[in-house]
Order: structure tokens, then C-alpha cells, then sequence
């Protein structure tokens, strides 16, 4: 059961992942999918065995009546963008019912799985455990021939965005896109192409061994070849494997994404905005002069369901998912979120100088405290408890956020804590707008956890 995640189905392939597992998992799958009609979308990342994958899963939906629409190798904001469109089809013009993305996303290379999208909502939390469980308890065989209408998909996502930033032709800075031999440059070399602009592609080739680095641009190591680019380029842009997490560089900066937040919603009207729990203070404080910034779970199926809840225009996440509502429908795309940002650029913005205008805070990168499955939310639940009547050599506390894990607002700062929903670790980070109070915060919460951790079984 611990490849049914949070928000996906992840695995190693052959050992986790395994032809029998991957039949039933488009079996099942499909029983859910017919509530809503008989074609699903299928896309792939440039992982070498997610063809293999494609054809498992797709004998699976087969074998309950469910018809696959091929879109090939995409990212996933083209997988997301396909159940806003109809397609011409053998069998007429058919509009997906659902859509699945097979991605490892920036796992390592052995790693694959399955983002799923059912009606234009997120396939996640209690509905992948369910059909996790009817997958793990059955015994069913499936031996169906893989079939499938092909779509364009892929073009037409391009054509798209060439129409939609036509003003974007004429744009006079050298930009580098990194794309990790991931799969984003696939439609993002032939959208720059399409407008005009000017670009240095580093690693834009899907290879799914990642021979260069590894397709992650949360992590600052992985972005060497980038900011070597920006001794000639003026801004810089990377992907992770799947095209659906970005990161932005200048010259002096690099954004992470609750930055983007709040530039992004200084050019919209009265914009209402959507954060994770470990977004920084000053983002929800700078949104809320100018509208009104919501904080709410981390995981892009969480953040996805609560915009549309909201009725928010972005949402973003600190690793680099940013969501626009605003003139889009709602997921997160980082080649979507690349045109935005170029789109203000041409406009006159000045992100260095947007960003420098904002308090200066210390914070940490996010901080991963290893422990295993079984202990991790027990570690946040014990937290919780000792925190309702801290010990005396804990900070003063001015309030404690539990929308997901703790976030423990000091007078000077915050710290969190939070069970990570895709991996075996506690999740930390840490903010305050003095360093000596940062690391006064950080100490305290991580002695609390330590003690905390020694106890649990």
C-alpha cells in the first residue's frame, strides 16, 4: 500500500510497479472514471519505462470498457490542459472524462507513477487509498489487447500559448531554459519558437537516465548550469521532470515561489490568493494590502480543490508549483507560469526591484528530519500536545497553526512542522525577521521533536 499516496500512485518500476499491479490499477480506475464518461487521456514523462506503463495501464482500461486517447510524451500541464479540450476522434468528437499522467515527476530515474485527474478534480487522499485497496485484494487477471485513439494533444496545448502570449512577440531579453532532460521542453522550445524569443535550452532533450543533473530545481546544486547561462542571458528559467514545478533566476536572484505570489498579485485586481503552510509570512502580509492571501495545505492536490473552493486567482507552494485561475484553469503548469512571468517582464516589471521592496526575513530552506512511515504523524500529533502547555525552555508562543502539521507563530517569526504526505521524513522551516530568533525557533521546535521522536514506537 505505500505506493498509493497523498496525491498520486508512485513506485519503483518492475518491483512495485509491475505489469499485474499496473492492469488493475487501470481496472479499477476505470470503474471510477465510466461515473463520468468512457475516455480517459493518457500522457507520459521521458522516463525510459513509461511506455511500458502506458501500455500496462492502458490494457487495464481496456479490459472495463474504458477508451484511452493517446497524447504521448507531454508534461503535465499539457495532461491537465487536455480535459478543458474536445478532440476528433474515430469515434467522433469526444471530450476526456478524466486524464492520467505517468511521471516520476523528479523522483530518480527508477521511479515512476500516476497523477490522476477524474472530472476535472483531483484523484487524491482517500480515493487513491480505496483504490488501492480493491488493486491490493484482488485477484483478478487481466490479459486485454492495449488499444487507443491517438490525440493532438501536445500541439494543440502550443497553439494555445502561442495565441494566448502573442504579445510576448518582440520580446527583447535572452532568456535559458533548463529543462533537466526532463519532459517540459517538448512544448517549450516550440512555444519560445513560436513568439520570437530568443533562448539558450540547456538539457531541453527527454532523457529519462537525466545524464546532466537531476531534474529537480528546488535544489540549488542542480542549478549550476543555469546560473552560468545568466552571465549572458537576462533571466533564467528551470523545470523539474514533469513540467509542473519552476524555478526563476536573475542575475541576483532566485525566486522561490511564494515570491512569485506576491509580484503575480501585485498585477492583478483585488486578487485573492491561495499558500501552503510553508509559505513565508511576509507573502500572506504583502497579498493581504492589496486583497486577501489564504493559507491552506501543501500538496497541489490540496491547493487545487481549495482555489476552486475559494474562488482564489493563484495559488503557489514554495517548491515552485504556481496555479493560475486568473485567464487559466487552475492547475499548476510551469510553462504556463514561465509565459506569465515573461508577460510582466515585457511589461516594464522589474522583479529584483519587486521583490527588494518587500521586509527583509531570515528564513531556512526546508529542513527534512528523517524518521520512518509509521512514526512520522504520531511525531506532529505528540507535538500538538506538548505545545498546548509548552515546557519552560520553549519560546513564548503567540498562536499554533494546525491546517497541516504545526506552524507555531512566535512574536518575531514562525516555525513549522509538518509529516511530509510522499516520503518518510518531518518536514521543517523556519522564518523570522531577526537571525538570532530564528535560530532560537529552530533550536527549540527540533529539541521538541528529538524528545518527542525517542518516545514514539
Amino acid at each position: 500500500m505505500s505506493i498509493y499516496r497523498e496525491y498520486d500512485i508512485r513506485g519503483i518500476f518492475g518491483k512495485e510497479l509491475t505489469e499485474e499491479r499496473v492492469k488493475k490499477i487501470g481496472y479499477f480506475l476505470a470503474e471510477r472514471i465510466k461515473k463520468t464518461g468512457k475516455f480517459v487521456a493518457v500522457g507520459y514523462d521521458a522516463r525510459l519505462h513509461s511506455p511500458t506503463l502506458f501500455e500496462w495501464l492502458c490494457s487495464g482500461f481496456r479490459a472495463r470498457g474504458v477508451v484511452v486517447l493517446n497524447m504521448g510524451m507531454v508534461p503535465t500541464g499539457v495532461n491537465y490542459f487536455c480535459n478543458y479540450q474536445s478532440f476528433e476522434t474515430p469515434a467522433g468528437t469526444v471530450e476526456p472524462a478524466a486524464s492520467v499522467m505517468i511521471t516520476g515527476s523528479h523522483n530518480p530515474p527508477e521511479y515512476n507513477g500516476f497523477k490522476i485527474t477524474i472530472d476535472k478534480k483531483p484523484f487524491f487522499a482517500e480515493d487513491i487509498y480505496s483504490l488501492g485497496e480493491e488493486v491490493e485484494n484482488s485477484d483478478i487477471k487481466i490479459d486485454a489487447v492495449p488499444e487507443f485513439f491517438e490525440i493532438d494533444a501536445k500541439e494543440r496545448y502550443i497553439d494555445y500559448m502561442v495565441e494566448e502570449f502573442g504579445s510576448l512577440r518582440g520580446f527583447d531579453k535572452k532568456i535559458a531554459i533548463d529543462c533537466g532532460n526532463g519532459v517540459a521542453g517538448v512544448v517549450a522550445e516550440p512555444i519560445l519558437k513560436g513568439l520570437g524569443i530568443s533562448y539558450e535550452a540547456l538539457f531541453c532533450e527527454p532523457n529519462g537516465t537525466f545524464p546532466n543533473h537531476h531534474p529537480d530545481p528546488s535544489v540549488e546544486e542542480n542549478l549550476k548550469a543555469l546560473k552560468d547561462a545568466l552571465k549572458v542571458c537576462d533571466l533564467g528559467f528551470a523545470f523539474d521532470g514533469d513540467g509542473d514545478r519552476i524555478a526563476f533566476l536573475t542575475p541576483q536572484h532566485s525566486f522561490k515561489g511564494d515570491e512569485l505570489a506576491i509580484v503575480f498579485a501585485r498585477y492583478m485586481s483585488n486578487p485573492v490568493v491561495v499558500g501552503e503552510v510553508k509559505c513565508s509570512q511576509v507573502m500572506y502580509d504583502e497579498i493581504d494590502k492589496i486583497g486577501k492571501a489564504l493559507m491552506y495545505k501543501t500538496g497541489h492536490s490540496n491547493l487545487k480543490v481549495y482555489m476552486k473552493k475559494s474562488g482564489a486567482d493563484l495559488a503557489a507552494e514554495v517548491s515552485g508549483h504556481i496555479f493560475f485561475a486568473d485567464r487559466y484553469y487552475g492547475y499548476d503548469d510551469a510553462v504556463y507560469a514561465m509565459l506569465r512571468i515573461l508577460e510582466l517582464s515585457k511589461k516594464g516589471v522589474d522583479f529584483d526591484a519587486e521583490i527588494a521592496s518587500v521586509p527583509k526575513v531570515f528564513n531556512t530552506p526546508e529542513i527534512k528530519y528523517e524518521t520512518t512511515e509509521e512514526k512520522k504523524f504520531k511525531i506532529v500529533s505528540e507535538l500538538k500536545d506538548l505545545l498546548s502547555s509548552p515546557p519552560e525552555w520553549f519560546p513564548g508562543i503567540v498562536k499554533v497553526i494546525d491546517i497541516d502539521g504545526v506552524r507555531v507563530v512566535f512574536e518575531k517569526g514562525w516555525g513549522l512542522v509538518r509529516a511530509s504526505n510522499t516520503t518518510p521524513v518531518l518536514a521543517m522551516r523556519f522564518e523570522s525577521f531577526d537571525e538570532d530568533e530564528l535560530k532560537k525557533y529552530e533550536t527549540a521546535l527540533k529539541r521538541a521533536v528529538e524528545e518527542i521522536d525517542k518516545k514514539v514506537k
